[in-house]
């Protein structure tokens, strides 16, 4: 994927170098533009490192505003409310507002990131409101000191990743729980467990590059959630079950991936001494996938299924039964004594009409075989109807 990055003159210019070199990272091929005010803030060598040529400070017989306008995207970030202002009311006076009326002209997509002091940004919305109308994307900035700040690095390439992927998903709804659940023993004791959220996060994350509309419910996380994605907290395992009941039916995929306590204590309202000893009672906490199925029944549901220092085939089977006792569609199973809770990494095994071994890696890499598997099964559902 070609991504034109588009540097203009404000502070946050100095984020552009780590900018580029992520988008490099996740296989992206960036040409940078930039203006003479940025130009001010960070040398052009910057950013020629990061991107391996040279940046466009000028146009010249080469016409760089068009060579460059029919890219995968054009990505301006920072964007102060004069290059705003320039698209907005069709102005061409210097490389970078010449690059962006001919990609508007040509229908290649934008996504501006407005990085400014707050009462500019205020003074901007009129012409930030105009060119959402027209399909310009803008993410928000952080708000802070009275400054509309950059976002986090990860944010903006999230959305540079779906601005430039096929968008299997677009239009499909997708409901993904992530994390832990607490269940409160008395006011200051509870049990938990150690699940960080990462390998939902991934698969919410996927799904979103892939074009989809995604809603996560969030338990006990490590992680951050990007503002892309609408998330709720949740909790405990009765509060996940609340909030799943509530949104799954506005949802065409449901991808249950919180590691969901199965029993709860009884709770006591007065804090146990630590002088004397007690026992807990446990209570059986309710079925989130099973409470999915029931009010959505045309949903695909993604189950995990957890298991501890147990062979592929207990864990396959384990698998099975959970597709055969909850109606899920589609199993994924892992020995998590191969892989703790919080890793980076993950072990699993895929099982639905089929079973798929597959080795240890990277919880994204691992994320987008599962939505890959998803796409294939919603289409196959969709062509069985047709």
């Amino acid at each position: 994927m070609e991504i034109i990055l588009c540097v203009t003159g404000s502070v946050a210019a100095i984020e552009a170098v780590k900018l580029a070199r992520e988008l490099g990272r996740q296989g992206a091929e960036v040409k940078c533009f930039m203006s003479e005010d940025a130009c001010r803030i960070i040398h052009p060598y910057a950013m020629e490192f990061a991107t391996g040529s040279k940046p466009v400070l000028e146009l010249t017989g080469e016409i760089e505003h068009v060579k460059y306008a029919g890219a995968d995207l054009i990505l301006v970030a920072p964007a102060t409310a004069n290059i705003i202002g320039k698209l907005a009311y069709r102005l061409a006076d210097n490389p970078i507002s010449s690059l962006l009326l001919t990609a508007s002209g040509m229908g290649t997509p934008i996504v501006m990131v407005p990085s400014m002091h707050e009462a500019m940004y205020a003074a901007a919305a009129e012409n930030i409101m105009r060119l959402k109308e027209e399909g310009v994307i803008f993410i928000e900035p952080r708000m802070d000191e009275g400054k509309a700040k950059f976002p986090d690095i990860d944010t903006i390439v999230l959305e540079a990743m779906r601005q430039t992927s096929s968008q299997r998903l677009q239009g499909k709804r997708v409901l993904v729980s992530l994390g832990g659940t607490y269940e409160p023993i008395d006011p200051v004791r509870g049990i938990t467990n150690r699940s960080s959220g990462k390998m939902g996060l991934a698969i919410a994350r996927r799904a979103y590059i892939e074009g989809a509309d995604v809603t996560v419910v969030a338990g006990t996380v490590s992680v951050e959630i990007p503002p892309q994605l609408r998330s709720f907290r949740a909790e405990t395992a009765e509060e996940m079950a609340e909030r799943v009941r509530e949104l799954v039916a506005d949802h065409d995929v449901f991808i249950s991936a919180a590691a969901v306590a199965d029993f709860k204590p009884v709770y006591t309202e007065r804090k146990i001494s630590s002088s004397e000893e007690f026992s807990v009672e446990l209570r059986p906490n309710p079925k989130v996938i099973g409470i999915a199925r029931e009010i959505n029944p045309e949903a695909f549901i993604v189950g995990f299924k957890a298991e501890y220092d147990v062979d592929n085939e207990a864990l396959v089977e384990s698998a099975r039964k959970q597709i055969r006792e909850s109606g899920v569609d589609m199993v994924v199973a892992n020995d998590v004594s191969v892989e703790g809770f919080g890793s980076d990494r993950n072990r699993a095994i895929i099982v639905s009409d089929m079973v798929t071994e597959l080795p240890l890696m990277e919880k994204e890499e691992l994320a987008s075989i599962i939505i890959d598997e998803v796409i294939r099964k919603v289409g196959d559902s969709l062509d069985q109807l047709l």
